[in-house]
This record gives structure tokens, sequence and C-alpha cells, in this order.
């Protein structure tokens, strides 16, 4: 007689949604009032350098655990646009309540929870990580932040965002690498537009050092011979002081060149941006291929040409 197999137990429609949310994101935990009865739809569209994502679904708490961050290979932020109902958000011990008409951001290297108590439509826009940082710096500066985007430039983010899904059906590939570009740039202009993302741990002189530094070497990516003694002397500090300024936001000056000129490489590679590995990588100010390459690796866990062909 054959043995017996036990059924898998029944999943309800909650169990159902933390599948397509997990996957959509990054691993996560749902809580609901009703987990049988729950009700989600949820789309997603690659826009370039970014992912778009309208969910529709009940009030529910998605929890992220410290246990849901041992396989991650890449971190990611989230950014999360109510439609009706107001969100709450916490991470790091800071909690943000954000009502429609704004955003909230969410790092995926870090526990957190957000919730919403009502059914509501909203968007999120899934950013890498190292897009965000090699344009702003510190992540932290990022944590629990709930952004009022009803004017400036989070307003244009936010207008910029409702534009590009009004018109998804009629955008080809390259249209779409576009507008996901010109999103992700609007963003990042709007995180260093508010003072809560700029303020830091440190004097406000250090800070101002520090972010004058990280601006210029933004702006010179490009330059192969870019060292850490010009940005010293392009910021009127001693080579000693900067190297200081960046040791305690945990890097090398060096490092964070190479850093954030893989970041920009790997948008590139993501985005099947014509042109060769090489002349990607010289592009972006590396000046030897198969250095670029060693970085590359270690930095994503796969080579230039694994990125381009997954994207492919």
């Amino acid at each position: 007689m054959p043995a017996h197999s036990p059924c898998p137990p029944p999943r309800d429609g909650a169990d159902l949604w933390q599948e397509a949310v997990s996957a959509a994101y990054f691993p996560l935990e749902t809580e609901c009032r009703d987990r049988a009865g729950f009700r989600g739809a949820l789309e997603i569209w690659p826009l370039g350098p970014i992912a778009l994502t309208r969910i529709r679904c009940d009030g529910v708490l998605y929890r992220r655990r410290a246990g849901h961050l041992r396989d991650d290979r890449e971190s990611a932020l989230l950014i999360s646009v109510p439609g009706a109902a107001q969100v709450t958000f916490r991470q790091y011990a800071r909690e943000a309540r954000c009502p429609p008409g704004g955003f909230v951001i969410e790092r995926s290297d870090a526990p957190y929870e957000y919730w919403h108590r009502e059914a509501d439509t909203q968007w999120v826009v899934k950013v890498p990580a190292d897009s965000i940082r090699a344009r702003i710096g510190d992540l932290h500066r990022c944590v629990a932040l709930a952004v009022d985007a009803r004017q400036g430039v989070a307003g244009y983010f936010l207008a910029g965002l409702r534009n590009a899904v009004a018109h998804l059906d009629g955008l080809d590939a390259p249209a779409r690498q576009l507008a996901g570009q010109h999103l992700l740039e609007v963003l990042c202009l709007a995180l260093r537009g508010d003072e809560r993302a700029l303020a830091s741990a440190d004097s406000t002189v250090q800070a101002a050092h520090l972010d004058r530094a990280q601006d210029f070497i933004r702006a010179n990516l490009k330059t192969p011979g870019l060292s850490p003694q010009d940005v010293a002397d392009a910021c009127g500090i001693s080579l000693r002081y900067l190297q200081r300024l960046f040791a305690a936001s945990g890097q090398t000056v060096g490092g964070h060149i190479r850093d954030c000129r893989l970041a920009r490489c790997d948008e590139d590679l993501r985005a099947g941006h014509r042109g060769t590995i090489a002349q990607i990588a010289y592009r972006w100010g590396f000046s030897d291929q198969a250095q670029f390459s060693r970085h590359y690796r270690s930095r994503f866990g796969r080579t230039p040409t694994e990125a381009r062909q997954t994207a492919r």
C-alpha cells in the first residue's frame, strides 16, 4: 500500500498576496484582518533603472524582518505613493505618517513595518539603492521620510510619475528607459532639496564639507584621473580632513568614487545601453576594463556580461 503523503495546508488570499509582493520587491510577510477573504491585485512595468508597480489591495501591514535580509544580494529603496488612505511606516526607530499627496521612502536593507488600514490603490517605485547613493550620497538621510509632494520638486516628481503612467501603453522600450531615467533624476533632486534628507549627526560644517565633496565627485565621475587630492583641492580642505569625513561614513574617498562609477555602469548595463562593456566602463571613468570587471563582480555578484545578458 503506498505511503500517504499529507496534503499541504490550503493557501488563503493573504498567503497568495504575500508571495506576490515578495516576488515583486523582496521577501516580506503580511498581516491583515481577514486572511482568507483578502483581495489584492498587482501590476509591474519596468522603466529603465526603476520598476513601477500599481497595487490595489485591502488594508494590510507589511513587515520585513532581519531574517528576510540574509540572502539579499542587492538593496533597494521603495517610494510608496498612497492613493486615498494614509500610510504609516517605521524603520530604525523612526515613524512617518504619509497622507495622500505625498510619498514615503523605505529601505530594503533593514527591518521595517509599513501599513494602511483601508483598501487603497497605491503606486510604488522600486529603485536600486546604488542608483540613489551615486546621486545623493549616504542613504541614511532617506530613512523613514514622508515627503510632502503637493508642490516643488517633489510635486514635479509625482506629476512626472502620473504622466508616465498615463502614457505607458504608448511608450516603446527606449521611451520607457528615458522616462525611468528622468524620474530617477527628479526623485534624487527632490531628496537633495529636503532639509531632513541632508541632516546629519555630524556638525553642520562637517556635513556641508562632505556634501560638497560628494557633489564634486558626482560631477566629475567621467574624469579618469579623479583623485582624492583633486576633491580636497576643489573643496578647499586638506586631504587628511577629507579622508576623515569619509571615514566617518564608513568609506574611503577612493572607494566612494569607485562605487559611484560602478553604480552608473550598472545602470547602463541593465538598461541595455549601446556600446561595448569597455566603452561603458571608460565612459564612467574606469581606465582598465579588467580592473572594472573585477570590481563589478565583487560589488554585484555577477559579471558585466551576465548583467547585460540578463537585461536583454
